[in-house]
């Protein structure tokens, strides 16, 4: 196999260590604010995913950054309700529901009667690899391989800056929801049913 950025088939994916999601996070996120705009208090609760470019003999990457070069974060969280102050500008994400642990085995249990629901969140891609297929495949690991057959999901959902929906839909999200913002960026909400 040989390796070449442009081949998307050279993409390893795998669960990481939250930690090694902050450089990613803040260089393609927020590269003009302080690093602390990418950390979120339930990082420690969440399932982290990095998508790495595998080495010439296609090898599983250590656990280095080496190679890493797109994120995504999963965390059990119900439905967003929709209120007044879910429109307001926001540096901050309140109301957050996460459940569970690092690690699969020990994620709780949804409650009875709710539709176990992961949401992602700080999904970034070097912005060298962009347009390559690896935040595709990316996003389809973390739904169909982590949220929907490790963890039980029924539907992933997000938070989505306005500018990317069309990238999303192409991926069988929609919208749900009205527009808000946050630190001065609008968003709305999308999901997916899986």
């Amino acid at each position: 196999m040989t390796t070449t950025a442009d081949n998307p088939t050279d993409i390893f994916c795998k669960i990481i260590d939250a930690s090694q999601t902050i450089p990613l996070r803040h260089s393609v996120l927020w590269p003009n604010a302080p690093i602390s705009q990418v950390l979120l208090p339930e990082d420690d609760k969440g399932i982290h995913i990095g998508a790495f470019i595998t080495g010439k003999t296609g090898e599983e990457p250590d656990n280095s950054q080496s190679g890493l070069v797109a994120v995504i974060s999963l965390f059990f969280e119900s439905w967003p309700e929709e209120s007044e102050e879910s429109m307001i500008d926001s540096t901050s994400d309140k109301g957050q529901s996460s459940l569970g642990d690092a690690t699969l085995k020990e994620i709780s249990a949804v409650g009875e009667g709710e539709i176990p629901t992961v949401r992602f969140r700080k999904f970034a891609c070097d912005s060298s690899f962009q347009g390559r297929g690896i935040g595709s495949r990316l996003l389809e690991y973390a739904s169909q391989t982590i949220a929907k057959h490790q963890l039980g999901a029924k539907v992933i959902w997000c938070d989505a800056r306005v500018a990317t929906t069309y990238w999303y839909r192409k991926r069988g999200m929609v919208k749900f929801g009205g527009t808000f913002w946050k630190s001065g960026v609008e968003y709305v909400r999308m999901k997916r049913e899986l």
